[in-house]
């Protein structure tokens, strides 16, 4: 079984301190999604970061697995800026360019006024000024990829779902490359729903640097965490990461939960599995802390980036809560700063 060291615990800034809202309120930083592109950890807050010089996109340099504080870059492009609800990030399986979702669970069915909540957006890694927007259209002058929502819905059955992974895995035998969504949420609406760990694949090819689907979406992996020994709670997948160098697939599911005593648990837990196997439909492995339980970590884990030397860095998205687990190096963080962890998988 796959065992996990944590090497390094430590917060960055997402942006100045101080920074406050329209309403004269503190903005927070709520991390959802991370990737690193080769020099950069690209990452992306799932709430609103204001200003037109600013942007809930943003990346830092990385040096040693570390990300750098004096390097902070916003994409300010229009249609990365006005996104809302970023969910994950993927790099390309050919390595050039970089995937961002939003999680395309709301949407107005009389107009377009959450369409921006419905986009799909790549960009070559290294060059946000130009992004392209998947399955662009146009509706009351507002851009998206709400036209996806049918696709996935006709994978998986139900009118509502939530995308809260992503990845990207080469094609084999002369087969296009297929882009993995990973579905967190699925039932009826907003509030009658069940967690899952469900993933729908769709092939694509790269035309410049536009992506185009190639066929039909369809569900090509499902797995039950509640199966596994060590699970205290119903959990949900909250990224999804392919590292093209092992050719291994890494989950990243978590619960945020009111336990019997009313108070209030998150957590979330990691899973590995190879390529061979995710295609194949076996089970991944529960991965192990050191003294050989499953490891749990101790905030809502949302992001997972391979960085090139196999190590894992892991952003989380703690919503309002200020307050660090104890094994932090501090005891809180500043609503400007995010907090992540930097792992070695054994």
């Amino acid at each position: 079984m796959s065992r996990v060291r944590i090497l390094q615990k430590g917060v960055f800034a997402c942006f100045e301190p101080g920074l406050k809202d329209a309403d004269g309120q503190s903005v927070n930083a709520e991390v959802s999604a991370v990737a690193w592109d080769g020099r950069r950890l690209v990452m992306a807050s799932d709430k609103d970061v204001p200003g037109d010089q600013r942007s809930p996109v943003f990346a830092l340099d990385c040096v040693d697995g570390l990300p750098q504080p004096d390097s902070l870059q916003f994409y300010t492009a229009d249609l990365i800026r006005t996104a809302e609800k970023y969910e994950d990030f993927a790099l390309t399986a050919e390595g050039n360019h970089l995937i961002a979702t939003t999680g395309f669970d709301r949407v107005d069915g009389q107009s377009a006024a959450m369409h921006h909540y419905n986009r799909l957006l790549i960009w070559p890694v290294g060059d946000p000024a130009t992004p392209h927007l998947i399955a662009d259209r146009k509706d009351e002058g507002v851009r998206s990829s709400v036209g996806l929502r049918d696709d996935l819905e006709a994978a998986l059955g139900a009118p509502y779902y939530k995308v809260e992974g992503l990845a990207a895995i080469p094609g084999r035998d002369g087969a296009d490359a297929r882009l993995l969504f990973g579905i967190r949420e699925l039932g009826q609406d907003h509030e009658h729903f069940d967690y899952v760990s469900r993933v729908v694949a769709a092939p694509y090819r790269m035309d410049g640097d536009a992506l185009v689907f190639t066929g039909d979406f369809g569900v090509i992996y499902d797995f039950d965490p509640s199966r596994w020994d060590g699970v205290r709670f119903a959990v949900g997948l909250s990224s999804l990461e392919y590292d093209h160098a092992s050719a291994w697939i890494y989950f990243l599911t978590s619960f945020e939960v009111t336990d019997d005593n009313g108070d209030e648990q998150v957590g979330a837990y990691l899973w590995a599995l190879t390529l061979d196997d995710f295609l194949a439909g076996r089970d991944p492995e529960l991965v192990q802390a050191e003294d050989g339980s499953p490891f749990e970590f101790a905030n809502k884990a949302e992001g997972v980036a391979v960085l090139g030397d196999g190590r894992l860095f892991v952003v989380y998205d703690p919503d309002r809560a200020l307050e660090l687990e104890d094994e932090h190096p501090r005891d809180a963080r500043e609503p400007h700063e995010a907090p992540y962890t930097l792992l070695a998988l054994d």
